[in-house]
């Protein structure tokens, strides 16, 4: 396992855990009335997704370096698609909470989002650097 795909792992493991018992926290004892029973699956969701993300990655890189953009891009569409996806099952099969869950899945996925283009910048700055 590379170094990159092994800082990623752990930071982005930090990342969610942190996050996702902070908000879950934050909602059970101060919001109780906004709490949703589906509240575990949105971090889950986007732990799996940084999972997908680095393995894409990790492959990219050592197969083809010059498609990194490509597949960072592809990787970021996806994830959309399926979070699009995620949303709307939510809100035809479940009739509980719909904007509580919409708003918590969209904190959860800026949060990932920022993250995640915060690694892969740095990492292709000291691409650069190197070189």
């Amino acid at each position: 396992m590379s170094l990159t795909k092994q800082y990623f792992i752990v930071w982005y493991t930090l990342l969610i855990l942190v996050t996702g018992w902070s908000i879950g926290l934050c909602i059970a004892y101060f919001l109780p009335s906004h709490y949703f029973e589906w509240y575990p699956f949105i971090p889950v969701f986007f732990y799996l997704f940084g999972w997908f993300t680095i393995y894409m990655f990790e492959a990219c890189r050592r197969y083809a370096p010059q498609k990194m953009q490509l597949v960072y891009l592809g990787t970021k569409a996806i994830k959309m698609l399926f979070s699009l996806m995620m949303l709307l099952i939510y809100a035809v099969k479940v009739e509980e909470k719909k904007v509580e869950f919409f708003l918590t899945f969209l904190a959860f996925y800026l949060i990932s989002m920022v993250f995640e283009s915060w690694f892969f910048l740095r990492y292709e700055r000291k691409q650069k650097t190197k070189k």
